[in-house]
């Protein structure tokens, strides 16, 4: 039986080698373009979020020119680094976990300033999950990409 097998390994090991170098190349699927939107909340500080889905990019759009108010909150987890695009701020909104909301539960509410006092405490009871959902968030335009 261990001579049948490896007559028919190597060959087989050969034959797949060739065809998955013979394969075509698939591109990888084109990311859709960001769209970056100040958002500020009860203490009119701003922050810059960053978000990548279309929908979501179509109803913070929608939301800035008074197309709908439905969803008006801003909610997603932090990561606890700068970015460039939001440099004054130690943190800023994972773009893939961003989403709107009406109401939202107590424990991920927190101001943009407080946030970053406490940003140390994030994770822990404070913002469990890193999760931020300012309640008085809203957006109020949108910014060119950098």
């Amino acid at each position: 039986m261990r001579r049948i097998t490896r007559k028919i390994g190597a060959p087989l090991a050969a034959a797949l080698a060739v065809l998955t170098a013979a394969a075509p190349a698939t591109a990888a699927p084109q990311a859709a373009p960001a769209a970056y939107f100040v958002m500020t909340d009860i203490t009119r500080e701003e922050f810059v979020l960053r978000l990548t889905d279309p929908a979501k990019i179509q109803h913070a759009r929608d939301l800035i020119h008074g197309v709908t108010n439905e969803r008006p909150h801003v909610v997603g987890r932090i990561a606890k680094q700068a970015v460039p695009y939001n440099a004054r701020w130690s943190y800023h909104y994972r773009p893939e976990t961003v989403d709107f909301f009406d109401v939202a539960i107590e424990v991920c509410d927190a101001t943009i300033p407080y946030v970053e006092d406490h940003l140390d405490e994030a994770g822990g009871a404070f913002l469990p999950g890193l999760v931020f959902c300012p309640w008085t968030s809203r957006l109020v335009r949108e910014l060119p990409a950098p």
